[in-house]
């Protein structure tokens, strides 16, 4: 897209790397240490992987992947009750593709695929009616995960369900809020972040201002990004000007996607069918008011109202790090499976499965550095 060829072009690239360097070595010399910025977004994640930013920058500046994969944040018992709800007779499963593969604590959806379970996979939740509405004699759960930028789409589903009579559809939502996650990551005293990259996905949905908390009440910086490689340099770039200027401000670095106040329709879908309330998070156990809940007027398409299942005590993957990966103090290569044990063809825990997930970007393209 022609919009988007500045973006992309080598030459202001070059450019602009030069001078986050100048501020970066400056930073270093004002803090007696690199800074560290965190990507919260999974995506972000895998373009500062695939270009190689972490290497070019490393002297001067770490950055840190963060809670920003949805399939990676998803708790382990959620995974087992997805599981358990595939072995329900008369059942369909229907799920996004990331999710197939993730371990729980014994199996996995695919692996209940294999044994004969009905579990598909489905790019639209609206798929997933339309497929119930052509087999009724089947009870179809979707698998509702993601943050606020696949939420409002899952909510879409479930009105049209309504609205077309579909009864045997209903939705397993483990769908979580990012700035509680934030919060408890900024909370956290084993931690240091001086600064934050912010999701670009979610922030077209909630807008800007919902994330003005970062530096009104803990005086850290943070910019909203895009997600092509100079987007997340120029991110980075106004990171460090805050820091050497001893501000912090909430920038948009977004603006030709994201506004102050966010997608309104799609907020209004999600504050219809969803109610926030506390969720269970890899990693950090739960946090409070962070997930959505389908709401008491939707009952009868929220499939953990209407399907009893049970689950033993969950197993964590023996000698996984991906839940302190996500919360910042580890990187894939402290992780003693990482790349040895755990590789994307037999991956151990959701941060090597997932495309968004830090361990899988980092073997792709950064494990021989």
């Amino acid at each position: 897209m022609p919009f988007l060829e500045k973006f992309r072009d080598p030459v202001i690239g070059r450019g602009l790397l030069e001078k986050v360097l100048e501020r970066a070595r400056a930073v270093r010399e004002k803090l007696g240490r690199p800074a560290v910025f965190m990507e919260v977004c999974g995506t972000h994640t895998v373009a500062i992987s695939r270009a190689g930013l972490r290497s070019i920058l490393g002297e001067y500046l770490e950055l840190r992947s963060g809670p920003g994969c949805p399939v990676c944040v998803t708790d382990c018992a959620d995974i087992d009750r997805m599981v358990a709800f595939a072995s329900l007779p008369g059942v369909t499963v229907g799920t996004f593709g990331d999710m197939m593969r993730v371990p729980g604590s014994r199996t996995s959806l695919e692996r209940q695929r294999a044994a004969g379970a009905d579990v598909r996979v489905f790019y639209s939740p609206r798929d997933a009616v339309a497929y119930a509405a052509e087999h009724p004699e089947r009870e179809m759960v979707f698998l509702g995960v993601g943050f606020e930028t696949t939420a409002p789409g899952v909510a879409a589903a479930i009105a049209e369900a309504r609205t077309r009579g579909v009864k045997n559809f209903s939705v397993f939502s483990t769908h979580k809020v990012v700035p509680p996650a934030m919060r408890a990551i900024i909370a956290d005293p084993e931690l240091r972040i001086d600064g934050f990259i912010l999701p670009g996905h979610v922030t077209t949905i909630i807008g800007r201002r919902s994330f003005d908390f970062i530096a009104a009440e803990y005086g850290l910086p943070a910019v909203v990004a895009g997600f092509e490689t100079l987007d997340i340099i120029d991110a980075v770039y106004h990171l460090l000007g805050q820091m050497l200027a001893g501000e912090a401000r909430v920038e948009n670095g977004y603006t030709r996607v994201v506004r102050e106040e966010g997608n309104l329709r799609a907020q209004a879908q999600m504050a219809e069918l969803f109610e926030v309330g506390d969720a269970s998070w890899r990693g950090f156990g739960v946090i409070p008011q962070s997930g959505l809940e389908i709401r008491a007027a939707y009952r009868d398409f929220d499939a953990a109202a209407r399907f009893e299942v049970k689950i033993e005590p969950p197993r964590l993957p023996k000698g996984c790090a991906c839940g302190d990966l996500l919360k910042g103090k580890l990187t894939p290569r402290d992780c003693r499976l990482f790349g040895t044990a755990c590789t994307p063809t037999h991956p151990v825990g959701p941060c090597m499965v997932s495309s968004e997930g830090a361990c899988a970007a980092y073997y792709q393209y950064e494990r021989h550095k």
